[in-house]
């Protein structure tokens, strides 16, 4: 059964994502970067191109041609990995095709929307029984 990791209170989300995404990739993972806001997957691809700065994640849009070669994907569509290790929610909405993956990351902001929003997804993936992981990263920016 899948495994829902919420990591809460994240000051820089996008940040978080890009380095769960790089852990994961790092262990030999399938990553997909699901998100629905076309700003937030050319910030990501920023991110993932500018760091780490001793290393490279290969990565790439879900629409790419090369998207089912790729360990790493930004976009909206996750069926496009044919193994479904993690997927790493930045939707407001718990995404489609979540359950076939291995490990769903959900990460929340710390403004009041975000907050709400991420209770809704803890109360979604917990009344269908999955197993839910808490982080605060209040207290744990550095161990991601």
């Amino acid at each position: 059964m899948t495994e829902v990791t919420f990591y809460t209170f994240a000051e820089d989300p996008l940040d978080v994502a890009r380095r769960i995404a790089t852990k994961a990739y790092a262990q030999g993972r399938k990553v997909m970067l699901y998100t629905p806001d076309a700003d937030v997957a050319a910030t990501l691809d920023r991110l993932l191109w500018a760091t780490p700065a001793l290393g490279f994640v290969p990565h790439c849009r879900d629409s790419d041609a090369l998207a089912g070669e790729t360990p790493v994907l930004i976009g909206i569509n996750p069926d496009t990995l044919g193994r479904a290790d993690v997927l790493i929610n930045l939707g407001a909405t718990q995404p489609p095709g979540y359950a076939r993956y291995e490990r769903v990351i959900e990460i929340v902001g710390q403004d009041d929307a975000a907050r709400e929003q991420g209770r809704v997804r803890y109360r979604f993936y917990q009344a269908r029984g999955y197993a839910l992981h808490t982080n605060d990263l209040r207290t744990r920016q550095e161990n991601l």
